[in-house]
């Protein structure tokens, strides 16, 4: 039978959330996806959902799920791709798909070839010899981290002498995370600098509790670190971002920050508290998370196909 393709739309977030926590199931033993993140995806602004996402349907069951969008404006072009273990040929046409949309988005931006990037579980349902085969390589490792959180013993930490803690309570509040979010990340892998209100869209602002969001400061350097979480997933609290400008590094910012998150979530009666690191990352958070009890839930791959 072949397969139906077509755009997804705004409607469609509650089938694709069931779709990818059927994934979830295979790839990470639980569903872990919500209805809210997928329609955030679904709204990216950088998406146009008539040119840049696809559902392939075997009769009226969702098999494949696709998603374009380009930070960039020029070659970098970003993609999802979900598909069941047992639909590898409707996952092939929706992969062709995209790296051709992706290819038509490098051209109109003027640049001469795509740097496609796909993240996916290092077990992934898509078969990656077809990806391989595709020229598509591995060029980073993720880990998702986990720590068990304990109301009785992750207190909110008390800040050392001649540093501060406050959380992001106003407009100039936020204005100052997202500068330093653009300094502290600057020189990340795959970073693309944002603007205030692209960079609102991609932390979800609307849906965002910025109380969970804090500033970290020392006298001599002034706000040099932040800390950006979430109590909206069903599965566990999440750290989305943390990060210490490099001038302020080696103060223990970190960590206080950190400590400041577990205690929050633990006072809400979350047991579980999660976040995503680059496994290569160059600022020591990898050793940092390990100190403080993260363990290993599951590892994602980035991708790359470089598409002329």
């Amino acid at each position: 039978m072949p397969y139906l393709l077509r755009p997804a739309a705004l409607a469609d977030a509650p089938a694709v959330t069931g779709l990818l926590n059927e994934i979830d199931l295979v790839e990470i033993g639980r569903p872990e996806t919500d209805l809210h993140t997928v329609e955030a995806d679904l709204k990216h602004p950088e998406t146009d959902l008539e040119r840049d996402s696809w559902l392939a349907f075997d009769g009226d069951r969702l098999v494949v799920y696709g998603l374009l969008w380009d930070e960039s404006g020029g070659e970098r072009v970003d993609i999802d791709h979900y598909v069941l273990p047992d639909r590898q040929e409707a996952g092939q046409l929706v992969l062709a798909a995209m790296e051709t949309r992706a290819r038509e988005k490098a051209r109109e931006n003027g640049a001469v070839r795509a740097v496609v990037h796909l993240h996916l579980n290092a077990a992934p349902t898509l078969d990656t010899a077809l990806l391989r085969d595709r020229g598509w390589s591995v060029v980073r490792r993720y880990h998702v981290l986990r720590r068990p959180l304990d109301r009785a013993g992750d207190r909110p930490p008390a800040p050392p002498a001649g540093v501060r803690l406050r959380s992001c309570a106003t407009e100039a509040d936020r204005a100052r995370v997202h500068e330093l979010y653009q300094s502290a990340f600057a020189e990340h892998f795959d970073f693309q600098p944002r603007g205030y209100e692209q960079w609102l869209h991609d932390v979800d602002a609307a849906g965002l509790d910025w109380s969970l969001v804090w500033i970290a400061g020392t006298d001599e350097s002034g706000d040099a670190g932040f800390l950006m979480a979430r109590d909206d997933r069903e599965a566990m609290g999440w750290i989305r971002s943390i990060g210490v400008l490099r001038e302020a590094r080696g103060r223990g910012l970190a960590g206080l920050l950190l400590r400041q998150a577990f205690a929050a979530f633990a006072a809400r009666g979350r047991d579980t508290v999660g976040l995503g690191v680059d496994t290569s990352n160059a600022t020591g958070a990898p050793g940092l998370y390990a100190r403080h009890a993260m363990v290993l839930h599951y590892a994602v791959d980035t991708w790359e196909a470089v598409l002329r």
